[in-house]
């Protein structure tokens, strides 16, 4: 009606009234009454909580629901984004354990840290919840957060950690031949009055929260030099080709190769999440298969031709023939004198089976010469599961360690979910 009596005050009104809308939105002062949206939102959420029911889990509506285990956020921002896009409208929770006793402090101080913690998700722009807990320390507060997160059938299935930095190759190797030797215990814990601190947070305690882990049933993902991952570089590559580089197979155990198992199909099927990212719809998926000369390349391809074609995973496959390297891995005789042995083999629970230092680094050689003229935005290993004798705790680290040497961002992956299916 407006209009009709006078086109040009009705339009001039309309122009003032959107002005004084977003000075009222943008200049107002803070006020503290509450919304009645939030009131509405909070019983729309409680009642479809109720109804998802974790008992009617399945397959095909598996997605990540991430808990990003984080010791220091602003040194650790690009794996925060990176894991923000790996979750894929999934659940996404940081985790943080502060190593303190609640009986020696005047009050909680976690109130204070969750508001610092919640401008971080604001300013990073992630869509994540966040989780603090107090302990005496760093394993048994991961025990809290691998407990207690999520809510209903929105729980963390995946727990992402950056990979342990805090001791050297050499000295990793050097710790564990003095358990070897008797000279020293395995890693302590943390004693009765005595606090831990972050500095003594040890590589034993670092494998023993991985096994605490998949004993949960959660899938485990470690993720090494995200500090040199650049997630503007990777969106903005305008004409140029962005690659993701996967090798499904245990690199530790070749002689178990197979490419079909519960954990090279979560592999496989993580780095196809992350390809449907929006940011990462353009990147291509590289699928690397190690082969000996003499078991039929052709057919091992051909096989995982048509397993990708039933995932309707697109994917190139590059064959790999790695007959010098494997050649390294396994030696069956028992070397009698200990320290020859120690310089030379990185023994397993079984004395009779050893992985010499020299295919642990022919592997990493293998990979980082792998279409090194392109080489991949992030990839995708293969972690075994820890041994059950923890006192090899160590040398486990090593070896995951002398593997993902130098290969830039890179996520070792162990998955105990089943996330596949063919059937309708």
């Amino acid at each position: 009606m407006i209009f009709l009596i006078n086109a040009i005050y009705a339009s001039a009104s309309i122009v003032f009234m959107l002005i004084l809308l977003l000075c009222l939105h943008y200049l107002s002062p803070s006020h503290s009454w509450g919304f009645i949206s939030q009131a509405l939102i909070f019983h729309q959420v409680r009642k479809y909580l109720l109804k998802l029911d974790v008992r009617k889990d399945h397959v095909k509506f598996w997605r990540p629901q991430i808990l990003l285990l984080v010791s220091n956020p602003h040194s650790h921002k690009n794996l925060i984004t990176f894991a923000n896009d790996l979750k894929k409208s999934g659940l996404f929770v940081l985790g943080h354990v502060s190593l303190e006793e609640l009986d020696v402090l005047p009050s909680d101080p976690l109130q204070t840290q969750t508001d610092l913690w919640l401008q971080l998700v604001d300013e990073l722009n992630i869509k994540a919840f966040v989780n603090l807990t107090l302990s005496d320390s760093v394993r048994y507060g991961a025990q809290q957060l691998l407990f207690i997160s999520g809510l209903g059938g929105m729980r963390p299935n995946t727990v992402i950690m950056g990979f342990y930095t805090r001791s050297s190759s050499e000295e990793l190797l050097r710790n564990e031949l003095e358990v070897d030797q008797g000279r020293s215990p395995p890693f302590k814990q943390t004693s009765a009055g005595r606090k831990q601190t972050t500095e003594n947070f040890s590589p034993w305690e670092y494998v023993a929260i991985i096994s605490d882990s998949i004993k949960m049933s959660k899938n485990v993902v470690l993720a090494r030099y995200f500090s040199e991952f650049d997630r503007t570089r990777v969106c903005s590559l305008k004409g140029k080709e962005t690659y993701i580089d996967v090798w499904p197979l245990n690199l530790l155990r070749p002689d178990s190769a197979t490419y079909v198992n519960t954990c090279s199909l979560f592999l496989l099927q993580m780095a196809c999440v992350l390809n449907m990212v929006r940011s990462w719809k353009k990147a291509k998926l590289r699928l690397y298969l190690c082969v000996e000369s003499d078991s039929g390349l052709h057919g091992q391809e051909m096989k995982l031709k048509q397993l990708l074609k039933d995932l309707r995973i697109k994917a190139s496959i590059h064959t790999v023939v790695w007959d010098p390297v494997v050649a390294l891995h396994w030696h069956k005789q028992v070397v009698e004198n200990s320290e020859t042995a120690a310089e030379s083999y990185l023994n397993f629970p079984n004395n009779s089976i050893r992985v010499s230092s020299g295919y642990l680094e022919a592997v990493n050689q293998m990979i980082l010469g792998q279409n090194s003229n392109l080489p991949p935005a992030v990839r995708f290993l293969y972690l075994p599961r820890p041994p059950a004798d923890t006192s090899v705790y160590n040398r486990f680290l090593y070896q995951v360690e002398m593997i993902s040497r130098n290969l830039g961002p890179t996520l070792l992956i162990h998955g105990v979910t089943p996330v596949t299916s063919t059937e309708l």
